[in-house]
């Protein structure tokens, strides 16, 4: 079972900031939630209904799934110190 993945207009406009390089990890590591939205590692936010975060190094991943329709929103990409304010 696929999941499609989308990326709200904020996480575009914060992956697009970010260096080449760490655009090409994120985005494999990202790309892996469509086969597996909750992959070992996976952290569910506390404070946040049905939000999860994944970490790639010093990087930080916030997204919803949608069981319902098979998608995963990616509402947040930043660096760990400034992605929770």
């Amino acid at each position: 079972m696929q999941y499609r993945i989308e990326l709200a207009p904020l996480a575009q406009r914060q992956f697009k900031k970010l260096d080449r390089a760490i655009q090409n990890r994120l985005l494999q590591r990202i790309e892996t939630l469509s086969s597996n939205p909750r992959p070992p590692g996976v952290k569910k936010l506390t404070d946040e209904e049905n939000l999860y975060r994944i970490r790639i190094g010093e990087y930080r991943v916030i997204y919803q799934i949608r069981d319902w329709v098979l998608t995963v929103v990616v509402v947040k990409i930043g660096h760990r110190r400034e992605i929770y304010s």
